[in-house]
């Protein structure tokens, strides 16, 4: 298996790069965030890489980080999510919206993904919830475990997360769950 590879950058065409290894050009397939952030033409690159064997092809996937690519992995593992599905899935959105979305589960931002749809948006909420980093999915706003039940039990109970977001900010900051929630519907209801 290649793991990483570390070379100089020949050609680029999203989401296509190819990398010269010491003469050996390798074709590899990168998300859009990554592609963004590759150097210029010439210069040294190093890609963390995913290889995938099939019958009729044999494709490179690489990744700016260990967490893309890890995430990229969890993701085929899911029932109906292919390389190229990740790859996109990867492209529309950052790991830390994905997980942000699974944690949030939010359906709604999966879809805007090309090529996901609402079955495919919800099988990756179920399939994924808890698999993804806890650091990723929690919202800089949420300072501890109960402000984070506060803010899931408003998004539970329809409130947008701008809305959940902004009521939290009013919690004093070392209150319980069934405290926090009552001053959180009750600021909200104002």
């Amino acid at each position: 298996m290649i793991g990483r590879l570390t070379g100089v950058i020949a050609e680029k065409a999203p989401p296509l790069v190819l990398v010269d290894v010491g003469g050996v050009g390798y074709e590899v397939d990168v998300p859009m965030s990554t592609f963004y952030n590759l150097p210029n033409l010439g210069e040294r690159v190093t890609l963390l890489t995913h290889f995938v064997v099939r019958e009729d092809a044999q494709i490179l996937f690489g990744f700016a980080s260990a967490e893309e690519r890890e995430t990229f992995r969890q993701l085929i593992k899911i029932s109906g999510v292919g390389p190229r599905t990740g790859l996109s899935i990867l492209s529309g959105m950052s790991v830390a919206d994905l997980a942000q979305a699974v944690s949030l589960q939010e359906s709604g931002r999966l879809v805007k993904v090309p090529g996901i749809g609402k079955k495919t948006a919800e099988r990756l909420l179920l399939e994924l919830k808890g698999k993804l980093g806890p650091d990723i999915a929690r919202p800089a706003s949420v300072a501890s475990d109960a402000q984070g039940d506060v803010l899931q039990a408003l998004i539970a109970l329809g409130y947008s997360d701008r809305e959940a977001a902004a009521a939290l900010k009013a919690l004093p900051p070392d209150v319980g769950v069934s405290e926090g929630i009552k001053l959180a519907l009750r600021a909200l209801a104002k």
